[in-house]
């Protein structure tokens, strides 16, 4: 039987936050604390208690963690947007890296024996040589992926006891569905027979975001220490991916017109291949990922129980 424990989740409206919370709010062993921007979007409001909160604001991160002292803080809140980011680097800058710095030294100050599991991503690396383990250089591409990897040096050189788990390509359904992925925005497209332009030479691991949940909270559940890969165990094109949907949905792929990255004109630099080892962390952490294909079918059973109720 582990001690009881209060874990505070930061970006709790987000993919990731929400299986999170829904998660841990179930345990009788942990106190749950839900931190995200604005009013709460998740529809169950019972078994944690919900804070409010800008992190850009130093003020106001020393006042939650004073008022709840966490022994875990899982923090899942940043500025994702490869290109927002190229272009907002200002923005950028305060949540995925000041932000952090704020969290990290309060926590220090105010429980310093706390673990703080941080997420960071596939983009830390330059795509070169995927798929990747967790002892490789990292060399980002694009600012977004240099702010993650400053914030990841941030924790690095804390006092408190730290772990990072990078990951790829979240993918799953959230309440309050304000935000799209590549497995929803494929999927939604395919079925209204729309045509899209879809990438064949960017590689990446998708992951399913309950496993994610489940790799985040073994950390906790674990007190592991370090860098973790957790993404899902099939690497794929983007293409791939999108044809695998349209398959598992029986789709029509005839509307998918084959594209380059370099056509796309994007802001930001993307890695051409990523994906990941995850033997350290199914070692480690017992993290046990589901094929692509299997998170297909639960994400299936998922949106077919939100058209019944």
């Amino acid at each position: 039987m582990t001690a009881h424990k209060k874990i505070m989740v930061t970006g709790s409206n987000g993919l990731l936050g929400q299986k999170l919370i829904k998660a841990l709010s179930t345990r009788k062993d942990v106190d749950t604390i839900a931190a995200s921007k604005g009013e709460n979007r998740m529809e169950n409001k019972a078994g944690y208690v919900y804070e409010s909160i800008d992190l850009t604001d130093k003020v106001a991160v020393e006042k939650i963690i004073a008022r709840h002292l966490p022994d875990v803080i899982i923090h899942t809140a940043a500025m994702t947007n490869v290109d927002a980011c190229e272009s907002d680097k200002e923005g950028c800058l305060a949540l995925n890296v000041t932000a952090v710095q704020y969290l990290v030294d309060i926590t220090e100050r105010l429980v310093p024996g706390a673990h703080f599991i941080h997420l960071s991503t596939d983009f830390v690396f330059d795509g070169l040589h995927g798929p990747y383990k967790e002892e490789d250089s990292p060399n980002p591409l694009s600012y977004y992926a240099w702010s993650k990897l400053e914030s990841e040096k941030v924790v690095q050189s804390s006092k408190l006891k730290w772990a990072i788990a990078r990951t790829i390509i979240v993918y799953g359904i959230v309440d309050s569905m304000s935000r799209s992925n590549v497995v929803l925005w494929a999927k939604e497209a395919l079925a209204k027979g729309q045509k899209i332009n879809v990438i064949d030479d960017q590689f990446r691991s998708p992951t399913l975001s309950e496993d994610l949940a489940d790799g985040c909270i073994a950390i906790a559940d674990k007190g592991a220490t370090g860098l973790y890969h957790l993404s899902g165990p099939d690497t794929m094109s983007i293409l791939e991916l999108v044809y695998r949907v349209a398959d598992f949905w029986k789709l029509d792929k005839s509307v998918i017109t084959i594209m380059k990255s370099d056509t796309l004109n994007q802001a930001a630099k993307r890695p051409p291949k990523t994906g990941f080892i995850i033997s350290k962390a199914r070692r480690d952490l017992g993290y046990a990922p589901h094929t692509f294909e299997e998170g297909l079918k639960i994400l299936d059973k998922q949106l077919k129980e939100r058209l019944m109720s």
